[in-house]
């Protein structure tokens, strides 16, 4: 089996290779993507990143696995990393600032939990007092998921609406054997959607699951939206159709991206498909288990190194290079793909827009629209399309 831990290996063997020798980053000079986009380099010294995103102004934040949210240019936000369980797949992995933050200050963290690995979401404020910093003491335990093994364990979270997304692994494991991804009474290997501000919600903890969740009022768990993922590493919202693209990782031979629509009990098919084949091979799968993906790739394509897709975001600019194509990459491979919104379902994935020699742990975007690589070896790179 090729190796899955995505988080434990950080660059390509000839980038870390230069490091050691000369003694400097492990990211590579930036290149050039199709079109005449450029990376270039935003900023640098940061501890495993593994996400950015924006709370609705210019400032970018950057989620450091060991537990850390560092505002680019500025200061630590919050420093949680003695709550956290740290090292292969586990950590600080989510951040999603509330639609309302600007005017209540709230926003949501997703880690692994030291002790026993259980992944928590948790709602915390921002200081009174300094609106670059976070306050500690302000947390609150919205929902906590146990885990099964060490990885697998999901990560991303944002908001659509009042509605806080939550993607979890399967619970780690190889194949899933618990098929805990096709079982609707678990919350792993799923999308969840909740509101975590309901005071009517569940018990204590209050959050509720909108009506319209698949599940509610029927059998299975109600914070279900969709199921059947292995590992979703990175999702996002299309900010001008409001589609959720949804990249999960696979298991032996391919990564596959997602294109969720607007609709929701969609059951992408893991343990029974790996992309848009049967798994194991010879496996039954009929109509009732597979949303195929919209786009697949063979850890042997491309010249192969592939093995953990890393999912990204539709570029809307207008008039940018990059505006109306989805942009993602590979975690291993370092390559970056780039395909139109209206790519079909199925169909021959283009040659890679870009070759790089980062670890990319994952994309992010701004409030202003603009894409960035973040490369775990320590960097932040924005794709230029100016």
């Amino acid at each position: 089996m090729p190796l899955r831990d995505r988080l434990t290996s950080f660059a390509k063997p000839a980038a870390l290779a230069f490091a050691l020798a000369v003694g400097l980053s492990t990211a590579l000079p930036a290149g050039t993507l199709a079109g005449g986009v450029a990376l270039e380099l935003v900023a640098g010294g940061f501890s495993q990143p593994v996400y950015l995103t924006h709370a609705g102004d210019d400032r970018l934040f950057v989620v450091e696995q060991g537990g850390r949210i560092k505002i680019v240019g500025g200061a630590t936000f919050l420093d949680i990393a003695g709550l956290i369980s740290k090292g292969g797949e586990r950590g600080l992995l989510g951040l999603a600032f509330h639609p309302d933050y600007a005017s209540n200050g709230l926003f949501y963290v997703n880690y692994t939990r030291k002790g026993d690995g259980a992944t928590v979401v948790a709602e915390y404020r921002r200081s009174t007092t300094d609106a670059n910093r976070a306050d500690p003491a302000s947390a609150r335990i919205v929902l906590t998921i146990g885990q099964p093994y060490a990885n697998h364990n999901g990560g991303w979270m944002d908001f659509k609406g009042p509605y806080l997304y939550i993607a979890t692994g399967d619970g780690g494991g190889a194949g899933d054997r618990g098929n805990r991804a096709q079982n609707v009474n678990r919350l792993l290997g799923k999308i969840l959607r909740i509101n975590p501000l309901d005071p009517d919600g569940v018990g204590s903890l209050r959050y509720s699951s909108p009506a319209d969740n698949p599940f509610v009022g029927r059998l299975g768990r109600d914070e279900v939206w969709s199921y059947g993922l292995r590992n979703p590493w990175r999702c996002s919202f299309d900010r001008g159709m409001g589609d959720m693209w949804c990249a999960d990782v696979g298991q032996d031979k391919y990564e596959e991206i997602n294109r969720a629509g607007t609709g929701n009990g969609i059951n992408y098919g893991w343990r029974r498909l790996e992309g848009r084949h049967l798994y194991p091979s010879g496996a039954s799968c009929t109509t009732d288990c597979k949303t195929l993906p919209i786009a697949e790739y063979a850890h042997t394509a491309f010249g192969g190194g592939n093995c953990s897709v890393t999912g990204g975001y539709v570029s809307r600019r207008a008039g940018a290079p990059l505006n109306g194509n989805y942009v993602f990459g590979d975690f291993c491979s370092g390559k970056v793909w780039v395909i139109p919104v209206g790519f079909a379902a199925g169909g021959a994935l283009p040659n890679p827009a870009i070759d790089t020699a980062y670890a990319i742990s994952s994309f992010g975007e701004d409030n202003a629209g603009r894409l960035y690589l973040v490369d775990r070896g320590g960097s932040i790179y924005r794709l230029s399309d100016s």
